[in-house]
């Protein structure tokens, strides 16, 4: 909804009530600002706050990511990830505002962090982090998402605050759909039966043995796709007759990738169609 309502100096949001409201200023600093409006309040009553920033996403109407005032600049020379400088595509214009806008991003999570220490709540919060998408900088498609590169499908995920109280990278495949699962968990609240995804709390203390290997996506929007990675392979398949913006599903589909991620981290290697890794 932000990218369409409004511009990274100003625009309009909406409250509970959907009525408008107007800010100027940078729309992340805002937001944070809302954030900590709420935090603040005298209550002493459990909360749950989602704050969705649109930053570090592409300015869709401006065809561009813009950086605030200065931070474009303080990457100018940044290291290229790999996997991006191997690929045409517009990562050389792009990139020094896009960690503009992760830095900035990051300056105002630090705030919300304090605002939780400032009112010693951080002992009694669970803070979760995360993105729905990544960005392969028109390296892969036309466009900066939709695929099933690494660069588009690994997001952060990090966890903090009760239970979660030390520094741990958990190996398994994860996947957001077991977030809620997780966080229902860690506030002592039972998980619906429906609920398709797992907590990740067995995961911390190594005590879960059945775990799935692999991990699923789908691809929407720019095609009707699915795919699967393990901590090895990654496969991926299309439905080239199937309509995305109308089907959420085929009945056939077509194979378009296949990497091998001990051997080709950076997917540069398609597999699809080799002789050797057919079955």
């Amino acid at each position: 909804m932000l990218e369409f309502t409004s511009h990274p100096y100003e625009g309009t949001l909406f409250d509970e009530d959907d009525n408008p409201v107007e800010f100027k200023g940078w729309r992340t600093d805002f937001l944070t600002e809302r954030a900590i409006e709420f935090m603040s309040r005298p209550t002493d009553e459990p909360f749950y706050l989602m704050v969705s920033y649109l930053e570090p996403h592409f300015q869709n109407d401006m065809k561009r990511f813009v950086a605030p005032d200065g931070y474009a600049e303080r990457y100018a020379n940044c290291p290229v990830p790999p996997d991006l400088r191997s690929e045409p595509g517009d990562w050389g214009l792009e990139l020094g505002d896009y960690y503009g806008l992760c830095a900035k991003l990051d300056e105002n999570l630090g705030q919300i962090l304090a605002c939780l220490d400032e009112r010693g709540l951080t002992g009694d919060t669970i803070v979760a982090f995360t993105s729905d998408h990544g960005c392969h900088f028109r390296t892969r498609n036309s466009e900066y998402k939709r695929s099933c590169h690494e660069s588009s499908i690994r997001i952060p995920l990090v966890f903090q605050g009760p239970l979660f109280d030390r520094r741990l990278v958990v190996p398994e495949p994860v996947s957001l759909v077991d977030v809620p699962a997780t966080l229902l968990a860690a506030a002592g609240m039972d998980v619906p039966p429906v609920m398709q995804g797992r907590s990740m709390l067995g995961l911390l203390d190594r005590q879960v043995d059945d775990w799935p290997e692999e991990a699923f996506f789908e691809i929407s929007e720019a095609e009707v796709g699915r795919g699967i990675r393990t901590d090895r392979w990654k496969y991926s398949v299309f439905a080239p007759e199937a309509d995305p913006r109308k089907d959420a599903r085929a009945d056939t589909y077509i194979e378009r990738y296949l990497y091998d991620l001990y051997a080709d981290p950076y997917e540069q290697v398609n597999l699809v169609g080799r002789a050797q890794f057919r079955q």
